[in-house]
């Protein structure tokens, strides 16, 4: 078999595809959200047939509980990395009866669409029936036929040869006791700071970040919810360790910023993967992972 290079195009213009309903429990802002499947069901109700057909990125990236930001495909479905396969070069063992089981991710054109993942990483690998599969780190990738929905990682473990991808094509690790802060694809904002669960995290131009100082309290801190952490010693993934930090707030909260900016959800993102927030009143923008705007 050979590998060949995946090109990228741009992001998604759909926001939730990748991230849709792949959340962990409910978070502080608002009402707990829905089920992956119940989330998936919503999607597909309020999909039009044009919509439905539109073409969403073929590698994209998503919050699992436990396993914190991997590897999915354009539906949000966790991807698998098989031990038995090669990187280099490319290989993949998995065909037949496992294929069933272990579906292959495959480029269904010569451009192959991703987000939030590094493109000098991505590639092609000639499977025996001859269509393509797609690589992560010269790794194949697989979904789990068992994963019914996003957030599903029925496959970590299995046969102790079967692993969760993370979006580098190494074997996604155990999240680290006290994740507070990760990263994930949402939509054509491309990747984005998030919360553990998936959610959304913003920034607020009112505020400053030289010093770091939030200006939103009190009903603004209902609707934005800050990022709170008990102390400075948590665990972040995705993120600049030397771009994170907190500031006290007013209430006497530490509020968790990166790059000085302090970050907040927003209380009508019911389902990670939204960013219903973006742009509101021009001043709330979601934050990328070195703490600029995204979408500007």
């Amino acid at each position: 078999m050979t590998r060949t290079r995946a090109a990228v195009l741009g992001t998604a213009a759909l926001i939730g595809i990748a991230l849709l309903g792949a959340c962990g429990e409910a978070t502080q802002a608002g009402a707990p959200h829905p089920t992956a499947q119940e989330a998936r069901i919503v999607v597909a109700e309020q999909e039009t047939p044009d919509a439905a057909a539109a073409d969403g990125p073929a590698l994209a990236t998503a919050v699992v509980s436990g396993l914190g930001t991997v590897l999915t495909d354009g539906e949000g479905l966790t991807l698998y990395r098989f031990d038995k396969d090669t990187a280099n070069p490319s290989l993949s063992t998995c065909d037949g009866d496992c294929a069933a089981k272990w579906p292959p991710a495959l480029a269904t054109s010569a451009d192959v669409e991703v987000q939030g993942v590094d493109k000098v990483l991505v590639g092609t690998v000639q499977r025996d029936d001859g269509t393509k599969q797609l690589t992560v780190g010269g790794w194949p990738v697989y979904r789990f036929a068992q994963d019914a929905a996003p957030g599903e990682a029925k496959g970590q473990g299995v046969g102790g040869t079967w692993f969760v991808a993370a979006p580098d094509g190494k074997k996604a690790a155990k999240a680290a006791t006290g994740l507070a802060l990760t990263t994930a694809s949402v939509g054509d904002l491309g990747t984005v700071l998030t919360d553990k669960d998936g959610m959304t995290l913003y920034r607020f131009d009112k505020d400053t970040a030289n010093p770091s100082l939030s200006n939103c309290n009190g009903d603004c801190a209902v609707k934005w919810p800050p990022l709170v952490a008990e102390s400075d010693d948590f665990a972040v993934q995705g993120v600049d360790r030397t771009l994170v930090g907190t500031v006290l707030r007013a209430d006497g909260r530490k509020q968790v910023t990166v790059a000085g900016w302090p970050l907040y959800l927003f209380a009508d993102d019911k389902v990670c993967g939204e960013a219903k927030g973006q742009g509101v009143g021009g001043v709330w923008f979601a934050a990328k992972p070195d703490g600029r705007k995204a979408g500007v």
